[in-house]
């Protein structure tokens, strides 16, 4: 088995690994490829977010990496992939250690906030791990559409006939007659591959040393209890048999939440750390997080109090109307609105106090789509938050000829300074209350009250 580790938006040389040929054959089989083609192609590798079409920044087109005969290069995906004997671990680029405390943390944050008690200890961190913080959030939001009910076909032998009476059944076991007739009928049932499925999961998981506080949660223990209440039938024997029913992939027009967490759950009982095994023939397996949404979406949780967050699903903004037809044109879907409605927001996970560096047409796609956002929703203020290894300050610009402003506000990233987990997370906690600081009594001291400070230009 060879391993390669690199980190997000990198380059890095190919002889500087010291691969393999074979190692080299199966990379090049997955790189340069779109993320949509993969996806469609290898049911096991998980991409999120898991909708392309919700996520409107161009991700289906991106690819894992990019390989040619000298080079490596990585975008914004990080998390783990791999091809039969080959794999890639992609780490973030706050990682100073080998177990990238900065995604494990952002990943709680997202999908089990109530993980980040530090009551627990979590000493070992794997990438396993990222599947079992993806499990109640998908839970839950599949429950949200009803528990998952399937016909099954039932064997009857009574004097309610309901169904296609079995003759030679009837004739075997009702001769001479005795009043009841064998029969075959078809009925709704909760018990049924998928909850099975489940249940499974959640049985395994409560195994785990930290499974029971994943399953914490008032939502996530109804849901629990409703699965386990629904499936009688379970056995631990059955394991093997309920995971090769589920290779085949739900499709239902109702319950479409369920396919996510399906596949969730298949991984987490394959258990091999998303390893190639004998359950399937896909040679291509892995999870993988577009950072750009995990940062967008994790920042959303951080000001959950102060501003709205929007995505495709809870967004109906155009940014025309025209005179003549009174319709709306060019939807639009701002990251950040703030809840008195008088900031905008957008999150950036490139690192903008390098931005100087950057072509001016990335300069342009960087700042002019947050100045339409201001324009649209009448705000004199946008604000750009970025993470950031250094220590450095929020840089204000002044859009020449109004009396707006534009703010770059970095999220300063802690290093892993001490090998536990655990302190690491107190350090991102105070890390999150600076910046929600910074945020608010910066726009107080100098753009709430009115001054002459000009600030830089924004060209």
């Amino acid at each position: 088995m060879e391993t390669i580790r690199i980190r997000d938006n990198s380059n890095i040389d190919v002889a500087q690994l010291e691969l393999s040929e074979t190692a080299i054959s199966y990379l090049r089989a997955i790189a340069n490829v779109p993320l949509k083609e993969l996806k469609d192609k290898y049911p096991d590798l998980l991409i999120f977010p898991q909708s392309f079409d919700e996520w409107q920044d161009g991700l289906s087109s991106q690819c894992i990496f990019y390989l040619n005969d000298k080079t490596i290069r990585t975008s914004n995906l990080m998390g783990f992939v791999g091809n039969n004997s080959t794999e890639l671990s992609i780490y973030s680029r706050f990682a100073d250690g080998k177990n990238d405390f900065f995604l494990h943390y952002i990943l709680q944050k997202v999908f089990c906030p109530h993980l980040l008690d530090l009551k627990h200890s979590y000493d070992e961190l794997t990438i396993f791990d990222f599947l079992m913080y993806l499990f109640p959030c998908y839970f839950n939001k599949a429950l949200s559409q009803g528990l998952f009910r399937k016909y099954r076909s039932i064997e009857c032998n009574d004097s309610r006939v309901k169904g296609l009476i079995d003759i030679s059944k009837h004739i075997r076991l009702n001769i001479p007659f005795r009043g009841k007739i064998a029969y075959r009928t078809r009925e709704y049932s909760y018990n049924n591959r998928i909850t099975q499925l489940i249940r499974h999961t959640i049985e395994y998981i409560k195994t785990l040393p930290f499974g029971k506080n994943l399953l914490l949660g008032k939502e996530t223990e109804e849901n629990v209890r409703l699965i386990i209440d629904n499936t009688p039938s379970y056995s631990h024997q059955d394991l093997r048999k309920v995971v090769l029913e589920n290779l085949k992939e739900i499709q239902h027009p109702y319950y479409t939440e369920y396919t996510v967490l399906q596949k969730i759950c298949l991984q987490i009982l394959k258990h091999e750390g998303l390893k190639y095994d004998d359950y399937t023939e896909t040679q291509v397996y892995g999870i993988l997080f577009d950072g750009a949404w995990l940062w967008e979406e994790y920042i959303g949780k951080v000001l959950q109090n102060d501003f709205n967050h929007y995505t495709s699903k809870n967004s109906n903004f155009s940014l025309f109307k025209c005179d003549d037809d009174g319709k709306k044109k060019q939807k639009i879907i701002p990251d950040y609105i703030s809840k008195d409605k008088r900031l905008v927001a957008d999150a950036k996970y490139i690192p903008l106090n390098k931005a100087a560096s950057y072509r001016e047409e990335r300069t342009t796609a960087i700042y002019y789509k947050t100045l339409m956002y201001m324009l649209r929703f009448s705000s004199k203020h946008g604000l750009l938050f970025y993470p950031s290894k250094d220590e450095v300050l929020p840089k204000k610009y002044k859009i020449i000829h109004t009396d707006s402003y534009l703010i770059e506000v970095p999220f300063i990233v802690p290093k892993e300074k001490e090998n536990t987990y655990n302190a690491y997370c107190l350090e991102m906690l105070k890390k999150e209350e600076e910046f929600k600081r910074v945020i608010f009594d910066y726009l107080e001291r100098d753009l709430m009250k009115k001054h002459n400070t000009s600030g830089a230009c924004l060209r």
